[in-house]
């Protein structure tokens, strides 16, 4: 299905944060409102920025993944053992579909192939499939919570939950009414049947969160993982909760490392966007050349600084899972690129991106939508991507390049090699 972005779903509060109401139900969260002419970079109409899919959403059997070029390096990923279980998740996941209503369920459920996949948005004002978390009852609830918990790491888990509260407390700042600024709006669907064996995965998104997470026996992909908000810190519920500050202070430390020299080829002569991200929603055929410096080059130090910069967006899924992918990772370091645009002090809002055949990270520190723009009403005014950049509105997302997102390679390799 191409699910669209609905007609004002980015709304007249500001692009990003729509001011949508309406009904929801578990099978699909209908928002309508009315909206500016205007959208940023990556709003409905495709572009790069991360907003919702639109006509530059691509369907499943015409996904090529992230290139440089158009054309997909060979042999990069394999079909084999990790010796990392995946009975807990397998369980996990199985507990949470047998929890589910007939009707839920049906709702829930997809192909292991399905364009379901590839049509995930981080904007709020988005229809979804699946099992919206505010429509179930605690305990179907807590069995999403416990499938989140063995899929990801503690640090995974502890900040999916905290954007999910930011976004709540984005719709208490922007007047309340909002079904899509709580921390319910957030949506769970399933591609194939929980297995230990035949390939299946799920998906959780809602609001700056969106997770893909495929499994084929002991292998796991989570890419495309989208995660974002604003703002990044504020207090909720009595909780003071901060966001993204491992991955600021982890891209600050890698630029500081280096050279002047080294410096001068990282650092773009472009100046900062309000919206520079690339690979976001919609993007999953983005062809996007390598740019900065190769750390073919660096030192030790600085390579072990790359390494931990990447740890980082890595480390929010399982323990396990994450140390093989850092293998992956490490034996293309060579062939890794770390590009940066913007200032480069402690508050500076800035971009970076580290490229390499197996991974693509990008940190975006954006304009702002809705926070810190009141008008005078009291509400959230009218931001977007020609304002000022800010660290209080951040967009993240890592990817697998060359065909690995949604595990579709692994997939095509399982279908080739035993069926």
């Amino acid at each position: 299905m191409n699910k669209a972005l609905l007609a004002g779903g980015v709304a007249a509060m500001a692009t990003m944060t729509g001011c949508s109401s309406g009904s929801s139900d578990t099978a699909s969260a209908a928002s309508s409102s009315g909206g500016p002419a205007g959208m940023p970079s990556g709003g409905p109409g495709g572009g790069a920025g991360g907003m919702g899919p639109g006509a530059s959403e691509v369907k499943y059997a015409d996904f090529v993944g992230v290139t440089t070029d158009g054309k997909v390096a060979d042999d990069l990923y394999s079909i084999h053992a990790t010796d990392v279980s995946t009975d807990k998740v397998v369980k996990a996941a199985q507990a949470f579909l047998d929890g589910l209503t007939t009707k839920e369920r049906k709702a829930s459920v997809f192909e292991v192939d399905d364009d379901e996949w590839l049509a995930w948005s981080n904007v709020d004002g988005y229809q979804r499939e699946g099992a919206r978390m505010g429509d179930l009852t605690d305990k179907q609830r807590d069995l999403g919570y416990a499938l989140l918990g063995v899929a990801l790491s503690a640090e995974g888990l502890t900040q999916t939950r905290n954007i999910m509260k930011l976004n709540a407390f984005l719709g208490d700042y922007s007047g309340g009414n909002r079904d899509t600024l709580t921390e319910g709006a957030y949506f769970f669907t399933f591609m194939g049947t929980p297995s230990t064996t035949a390939p299946w995965g799920f998906q959780y998104e809602g609001h700056h969160v969106a997770i893909n997470y495929f499994v084929l026996g002991d292998q796991v992909v989570m890419t495309p993982t989208f995660m974002g908000s604003e703002p990044t810190s504020a207090t909720y519920d009595g909780e003071k909760i901060t966001l993204f500050k491992k991955e600021t202070t982890a891209g600050l430390t890698v630029l500081r490392s280096l050279t002047d020299a080294q410096r001068e080829k990282v650092i773009s002569s472009e100046t900062k966007a309000g919206d520079n991200l690339k690979a976001g929603a919609g993007q999953d055929n983005l062809k996007l050349a390598h740019q900065g410096l190769v750390a073919s080059g660096f030192t030790a130090a600085q390579k072990s600084a790359l390494l931990d910069l990447v740890r980082v967006y890595v480390g929010n899924m399982d323990d396990g899972h994450a140390e093989v992918k850092m293998k992956e990772v490490e034996e293309h370091l060579d062939d890794t690129y770390f590009y940066w645009i913007g200032e480069t002090k402690d508050s500076s809002a800035f971009y970076y991106r580290v490229h390499s055949p197996v991974v693509l990270i990008e940190y975006d520190a954006q304009s702002p939508l809705a926070y810190g723009n009141k008008d005078s009403n009291g509400g959230g005014g009218m931001g977007g991507p020609g304002g000022t950049p800010t660290q209080q509105h951040i967009h993240t997302i890592i990817r697998t390049p060359n065909g690995g997102d949604y595990g579709v390679d692994l997939l095509k390799l399982h279908l080739e090699n035993d069926h």
